[in-house]
């Protein structure tokens, strides 16, 4: 059975066409959230092909991350798309930062957390959390399950495809882990329809 970085390494010189509907769709207008009155040092865990790259702040020095080495190879092609940040680019897996603690200013992640699999949820979550400062800012975009009936039932034709291709789901229980991952929730809210959430937490340890 393949893994999700099998997953990634074999769809990565696919996987900027396969998204490209979407990007276009929406997520270029719901990524510059992510960022909004952020500076400073920042993560982009799970930064894939690059895509946040035109909307990181400016002055801003962004350390993007991702397991997948094919997908890091696209974002290289990529990383003069940001002409007002620097950017590092390193292979890592979230659950397992080799970054110290409290160092970065914030954190963020584009529709990693519907991919990760459920028991890496909290890892992720905590190693986030350790490595942005007291207080510091862990941005989201998730993907949730839809309530609407014709968005429901989409969604459930969809779910086989991507689960495939992307190790994605739409149940997964983000929110319900934050307090274990001692991360205090300060908004949830759907940018997208029914369908896609904007999650902002504050680190809470002291």
């Amino acid at each position: 059975m393949p893994t999700n970085l099998d997953r990634y390494e074999r769809i990565a010189a696919l996987y900027d066409w396969l998204d490209l509907p979407f990007e276009y769709g929406c997520y270029r207008r719901i990524r510059p959230l992510l960022f909004q009155g952020l500076s400073g040092r920042l993560l982009d865990a799970g930064v894939g092909t690059g895509r946040n790259f035109p909307f990181y702040p400016s002055g801003s020095h962004v350390i993007g991350i991702d397991f997948s080495p094919a997908m890091l190879a696209r974002a290289k092609r990529r990383i003069n798309r940001s002409i007002a940040a620097s950017i590092e680019l390193k292979t890592l897996d979230v659950t397992a930062l080799d970054f110290p603690d409290c160092s970065f200013d914030a954190a963020v992640a584009t529709f990693l957390f519907c991919v990760l699999p459920d028991e890496s949820q909290v890892a992720a979550l905590r190693e986030l959390g350790r490595v942005v400062k007291a207080g510091g800012m862990i941005r989201l975009l998730n993907y949730v399950r839809p309530h609407g009936r014709v968005r429901g039932a989409i969604a459930r034709l969809w779910q086989p495809f991507a689960a495939w291709a992307f190790a994605a789901s739409f149940d997964r229980r983000t929110e319900a882990l934050f307090a274990k991952a001692r991360l205090e929730l300060l908004e949830s809210r759907y940018v997208v329809r029914d369908l896609i959430k904007f999650i902002a937490v504050r680190n809470a340890k002291s």
